[in-house]
């Protein structure tokens, strides 16, 4: 693809009050081709939880874009990521999605390797007649190029050239530390997970967890169900999203987005007994202060670009996307919950993630319908320009809000405004980031 083409894809003229994207960025399988390369394989990507892997020689499998990945602690307890791929002939060395091996052996010719990503035993190495440039080879799983966590999120890069993480993750680290405190011994992934498919183009997720706008349009069924159990109809009283306060003029509702394409949005809540952090909110008010804790009760979505997700509006939910193709996304969903939080608390949490979040819940399937009528609709080539990305556009502020200023956040910008405008600026930063890692691959 030539660079003019794809330096086009984006208009981002925001003095001209312009801001869209190209619908080939969604349906184009060359597009799709270099954004694995230059997007996926070339920067920062979520891996797991340190606390998934808590014994020596446990593993986790897991992907950067195309490219499988192993997690591992070796003997020592020490964690490594490496591309699981046996440097003989390429089979996987790991099949399972987690467990605890000393070694793991290559099912097709025998290459065995420690939980260190050293080569333990070549089979048949003595009578194999190997030339001597043979011995000089490097015969360890490749480790990636960068490995590191931040508080017990792991995270890794086929690149080299990629910041420090801290400098990736930048201002972002305020809202990720909200989520880790909740207690504190941090949050935990409660055992389970979800994993499904959606024939759509994976920056229709990034876009969905900061979009406030589909809300009442896309998910009718649901606000009807709180509507109806806020009248009493539910034997459950199950404490979900207040839709009337969602709506309140009195209701804050800002939005935040950061260098290297991460975004937030968030907003107040009438009622905080609705989160299940509220159980245990004053021993969290003397461990992180009074500002912070009632930060943590706001509802909060947060994406980290590209892959991975935390979104606090209902419960605790931490998605990681994995592009399939350019019109296959799939998506695995964990609810997160506080360490040694109380049995009421955490049955609580469960039962707004399996209300809203879930792959089966209210959300998620009315979600995932949007995503894939989008994809049939980009077939229609007819159309070249979204005119998705311009609420909010002579509202915006460049730079941290007083709500920033008083968490000392200095984000690239800003927006704050009642629950009817619903702003689309906060898109803006993932599609910025996604041109400069693609100019700066293909050039």
């Amino acid at each position: 693809m030539q660079f003019e083409r794809l330096a086009g894809l984006v208009k981002d003229r925001p003095e001209a009050g312009e801001f869209t994207v190209h619908r080939d960025i969604f349906r184009d399988p060359e597009v799709f081709e270099l954004e694995m390369r230059h997007v996926f394989e070339a920067t920062w990507i979520f891996l797991g939880f340190a606390s998934q892997l808590p014994r020596p020689h446990d593993f986790i499998n897991t992907w950067i874009g195309r490219t499988p990945v192993l997690v591992m602690r070796d003997g020592k307890g020490k964690l490594g990521g490496f591309v699981n791929s046996c440097r003989h002939r390429g089979a996987l060395v790991a099949h399972t999605q987690a467990g605890n091996a000393k070694y793991h052996v290559c099912a097709y010719h025998g290459w065995a390797y420690g939980s260190d990503g050293r080569i333990v035993d070549i089979k048949d190495q003595k009578a194999a007649c190997y030339p001597p440039g043979f011995d000089k080879l490097d015969h360890g799983l490749q480790p990636l190029a960068r490995f590191a966590d931040y508080r017990g999120l792991l995270f890794g890069s086929l690149s080299a050239d990629v910041p420090s993480l801290d400098e990736h993750l930048g201002e972002t680290r305020t809202f990720l530390d909200m989520v880790l405190d909740q207690s504190p011994q941090g949050v935990e992934m409660i055992p389970g997970s979800s994993s499904y498919i959606f024939k759509g183009n994976w920056k229709l997720q990034v876009e969905n967890c900061v979009d406030l706008y589909h809300l009442t349009s896309a998910h009718p069924s649901f606000m009807e169900i709180v509507g109806r159990r806020q009248k009493g109809e539910s034997a459950h009283g199950l404490a979900a999203i207040d839709f009337t306060a969602y709506k309140s003029p009195e209701t804050v509702r800002g939005s935040y987005t950061f260098e290297y394409g991460h975004a937030m949005v968030w907003g107040t809540v009438a009622d905080p007994r609705v989160r299940p952090l509220f159980m245990d909110i004053e021993n969290v008010k003397q461990r992180v202060g009074e500002l912070k804790a009632r930060w943590m009760l706001n509802t909060r979505n947060l994406t980290i670009y590209p892959s991975m997700q935390f979104a606090e509006n209902a419960s605790l939910q931490l998605r990681v996307i994995r592009p399939l193709s350019v019109d296959r996304t799939e998506m695995t969903i964990y609810c997160l919950g506080a360490v040694g939080e109380s049995a009421a608390a955490r049955e609580m949490r469960l039962r707004q993630f399996e209300d809203f979040f879930n792959s089966t819940g209210m959300a998620t399937p009315d979600d995932t319908m949007c995503y894939e009528d989008c994809q049939t609709g980009y077939g229609s080539r007819s159309i070249d320009w979204q005119q998705g990305y311009s609420r909010g556009m002579t509202a915006v502020l460049r730079g941290p809000d007083k709500y920033a200023d008083e968490l000392g956040v200095k984000p690239v910008t800003s927006t704050c405004s009642q629950f009817d405008m619903q702003d689309e600026t906060v898109f803006h930063a993932g599609y910025r980031e996604w041109l400069r890692l693609m100019r700066k691959g293909v050039a």
